[in-house]
């Protein structure tokens, strides 16, 4: 993998800004707390209703697919952009349950993207995890290396 540049900065700031933007703030907040459907159909008759709900419901998901597209294909560097969230990890959970049936009823690669990025995040975060605990782990002391004590020899 490439090593991450000022572009990739750049962008995961701008990014971070659009995160930041109050409309986008509140529909991510209402889809990790209040949104909370039995299903496809319901997200269908109850959610895309052009509502607040509607519009809270695309603004996450498309950020998210939008994001997703720009890490999987390497525009934005995806272990800079893993380094300081988790979010689209604890989102992708809340879309688990139902995204089958929304494939069906829509089409087959509605928010591959998104679920191909946490994939590949999940799997980092299993690596450094894994190396950050090696490194942190207690060392065997080191044996030791000093000569016999020949002196006790001597009598």
């Amino acid at each position: 993998m490439r090593n991450p540049n000022h572009a990739d900065a750049e962008l995961l700031l701008r990014l971070y800004e659009m995160r930041r933007d109050p409309e986008l703030r509140r529909a991510r907040q209402w889809f990790l707390t209040d949104f909370k459907p039995s299903g496809w159909m319901e997200i269908k008759l109850r959610y895309l209703s052009h509502s607040d709900e509607d519009r809270h419901f695309r603004m996450t998901t498309s950020y998210w697919e939008m994001v997703g597209t720009l890490v999987n294909r390497g525009v934005l560097h995806a272990e800079l952009f893993f380094d300081h969230t988790g979010e689209d990890i604890v989102t992708w959970e809340r879309c688990k349950g139902w995204v089958a049936e929304a494939r069906a009823d829509i089409r087959a690669t509605y928010l591959y993207q998104f679920e191909k990025m946490v994939e590949a995040h999940q799997a980092f975060r299993a690596r450094t995890i894994a190396a950050y605990t090696k490194a942190r782990a207690p060392r065997p002391p080191a044996s030791s290396t000093k000569p016999a004590n020949k002196s006790a020899k001597k009598k």
